[in-house]
């Protein structure tokens, strides 16, 4: 490896090193799943410092050139080897299902009806206006559940989150999250090379004693769903919130992000650590599950030590989240319809997602309370359970693409939000694939 890589160095830089790399893969002299050397390594070998060849790393990795792979460590990325390779693990083989209970998205007959576009939003007056339309920020300022420093509005929660995610971490960081976790996160991490630590979750969401473990592994970052979580459907208790508050006010170089990825559909209070601990939290508030997936809009606070430099950078991209869609999400959150439409479709929610899982707790199937589309179902076996299912026409995504870390009970993620009727006999067939293989469910 070094010899490939000295012959094609011409600038002992790290972008340098990274062109170099990139040569070397692009002309074949690396394959695809080579095991790179340790950073001090190269770094000894080519004459470079660590921290050079750690920013080369980073750059490869942006790019996709280069990937973790677990105790393999870092290697070369074969083709197809990035990107949400757990999220298209979730949803494998899941098309075709009469009732495909696999995607996690909202019934579109819940959601509130769009008003027409025209006349929506005036022409900006300079590509400097302010990029949260002024009437929509003051409305979610009344409505945050903190005083927020800043706010921003994102194209959609996974693009909040990417953005934060890339200005606070780096190459080798630790980060904690949820177990079970939402897949598209740890894609996202795994992409940026930041090693994750899995902290056990309850009815009531992260436990706070094992955050506490983590937090001693000196992570940069801890990455939360406040409510509904997905998987699972928890959400925190006020206790449960001071608590992980208690825990994370002993670590105040530490981030915290919270993606309330549910949002008007979850039925508790507006929740946030920021309230406890203003300086250390982005609170992301999705609006794609209530009030429509293909706005792809999500609100986001933080300190502005955090969000100006990202909204800055943004200035050189996309520049700002449309207007004209802001307009519209202020036109949906003031609109009595369309108020009306959302606490609706929460109720509704709730009414579906209560009717399957009384119908699993009378096959003896206990489940802690949750709320939201999803349940996180535990099951004997995952791929018979999802084979079951298959035969019955119903479509769910598979448990292991949101375990973090080996060792994890199997599990289905089901998305109980789409069973509009029937709800006893699809109970049924969640009941059959959950014993499925002979074993029985610890209640």
């Amino acid at each position: 490896m070094f010899q490939v890589v000295r012959e094609r160095l011409h600038d002992p830089s790290a972008r340098g090193l990274a062109e170099a790399v990139s040569r070397a893969v692009g002309d074949g002299a690396l394959a695809g799943g080579a095991k790179l050397p340790p950073v001090r390594a190269v770094a000894a070998e080519l004459h470079l410092s660590p921290s050079t060849v750690n920013a080369a790393w980073q750059l490869l990795r942006r790019a996709g050139t280069i990937r973790t792979d677990g105790r393999r460590g870092t290697v070369v990325a074969t083709p197809g080897a990035g990107g949400p390779g757990r999220y298209r693990a979730a949803l494998r083989q899941t098309s075709g299902f009469g009732l495909d209970l696999s995607t996690g998205v909202p019934d579109p007959r819940l959601l509130p009806p769009v008003p027409a576009l025209f006349g929506l939003s005036p022409a900006p007056t300079s590509y400097l206006d302010e990029p949260v339309l002024p009437a929509l920020g003051a409305l979610l300022r009344d409505r945050w559940p903190y005083p927020p420093e800043r706010l921003a509005i994102f194209d959609g929660a996974m693009d909040a989150v990417d953005q934060v995610a890339s200005a606070l971490l780096r190459l080798g960081d630790l980060a904690v999250v949820e177990n079970p976790c939402f897949p598209p996160l740890l894609d996202l991490l795994e992409v940026l090379g930041v090693a994750v630590i899995g902290v056990g979750t309850d009815a009531s969401g992260m436990l706070p004693d094992q955050l506490a473990a983590a937090l001693g592994r000196r992570p940069a970052a801890v990455f939360l769903q406040p409510r509904a979580l997905n998987p699972t459907g928890a959400s925190w208790s006020p206790s449960r919130a001071s608590a992980l508050a208690a825990v994370l006010a002993h670590h105040p170089e530490v981030y915290v992000v919270e993606d309330d990825s549910a949002g008007d559909l979850a039925s508790g209070p507006l929740c946030s650590l920021g309230t406890h601990l203003p300086r250390q939290v982005v609170h992301v508030r999705s609006f794609s599950k209530s009030h429509g997936p293909d706005l792809r809009l999500a609100a986001v606070s933080g300190p502005a030590t955090v969000l100006d430099p990202i909204l800055e950078r943004r200035l050189l991209g996309q520049g700002w989240t449309s207007r004209l869609l802001q307009h519209l999400l202020l036109s949906l959150l003031t609109d009595p319809a369309s108020i009306a439409a959302v606490r609706a479709a929460r109720d509704e929610y709730a009414r579906r997602r209560h009717l399957i899982t009384s119908g699993l707790a009378a096959a003896g199937i206990v489940l802690p309370p949750g709320e939201g589309l999803n349940l996180w179902l535990p099951v004997a076996d995952e791929q018979a359970a999802l084979l079951s299912l298959a035969s019955a026409g119903i479509g769910a995504a598979a448990g292991t693409a949101f375990a973090v870390g080996p060792g994890s009970d199997p599990h289905l993620r089901i998305t109980v939000g789409l069973v509009a009727d029937d709800h006893a006999a699809v109970a049924a067939h969640l009941a059959r694939a959950a014993q499925a293989a002979g074993q029985s469910i610890p209640r």
